[in-house]
């Protein structure tokens, strides 16, 4: 039988873990949602010799004594399994000035140095790194965001950004189950501005738009200002050739549709 071992059941991953168990698959997980402690060493390498497949999705931090991936730093000589998953992210390339990339881009230029060097220790153990753009799904999204008056418009043109639909992440991950280890962007096919997004959802609900704002009137947070610091249009032409992978959700606007 086939047995998973998530290391960190969060938003994503607890969607895979779902989609697996309904097709059989035992499935456990660290995490607060988690049935294994992460701090436990002999309940996680317990944990590790009864799993076929390990997915990782926790983040990254600096400043580890063992570098920037907790899970390798903790347990990587314990990971001996063919196959092995870890979900990283897009901020990986750095701004590219609007350009597209693809996985033979250079990583490590942008501002994710920590996810960008747990991005390569992982490829370097021969895993599968399905690099994420901006999530959305159901309760994180533009359309929750507008209803709960948190929308913003920043006065940027020409930037854009890539985003994917949480469950085209779990048939993304699925159809990585068969294929080479190596990098995969898991992003739909059209990146656009976030205020078109925004747009959107107003144009869903029935709603205004919210007036557009420079970055300095929209009293972001650092970690949000930084996103705008970025802008790429993220390719996943390999996805769907090696994993055979295709969105269910190809565009922003097919995607609020649905979560209407």
């Amino acid at each position: 039988m086939s047995h998973l071992l998530i290391f960190g059941l969060g938003y994503t991953a607890s969607r895979i873990a779902a989609e697996l168990r309904g097709r059989g698959w035992v499935v456990e997980a660290t995490g607060s949602a988690g049935d294994v402690n992460f701090r436990d060493g002999a309940a996680v390498r317990d944990a590790l010799t009864r799993a076929s497949h390990v997915l990782s999705s926790v983040p990254p931090a600096d400043g580890l004594e063992d570098g920037a991936d907790p899970v390798l730093g903790r347990y990587g000589t314990d990971l001996t399994q063919e196959w092995v998953g870890y979900l990283s992210s897009t901020g990986v390339y750095g701004d590219a000035g609007g350009a597209w990339v693809d996985e033979t881009a250079e990583i490590g230029t942008g501002r994710r140095t920590a996810r960008a060097e747990a991005d390569g220790k992982w490829l370097e153990r021969g895993t599968r790194v399905f690099r994420l753009p901006g999530i959305y799904g159901p309760e994180r999204n533009a359309l929750t965001r507008v209803q709960a008056g948190r929308a913003n418009r920043i006065d940027l043109p020409g930037q854009v950004f890539s985003r994917v639909h949480v469950d085209d992440i779990v048939s993304g991950v699925i159809a990585g189950l068969a294929a080479p280890a190596g990098a995969y962007n898991l992003s739909d096919d059209l990146p656009a501005s976030q205020n078109a997004v925004i747009e959107e959802a107003c144009a869903l609900l029935g709603r205004n738009p919210p007036p557009l704002l420079t970055l300095e009137e929209a009293k972001l947070s650092p970690m949000a200002r930084g996103f705008y610091g970025e802008n790429r249009r993220v390719a996943n032409g390999k996805a769907k050739r090696v994993l055979g992978w295709q969105p269910a959700y190809p565009d922003f606007k097919a995607g609020l549709r649905n979560l209407l």
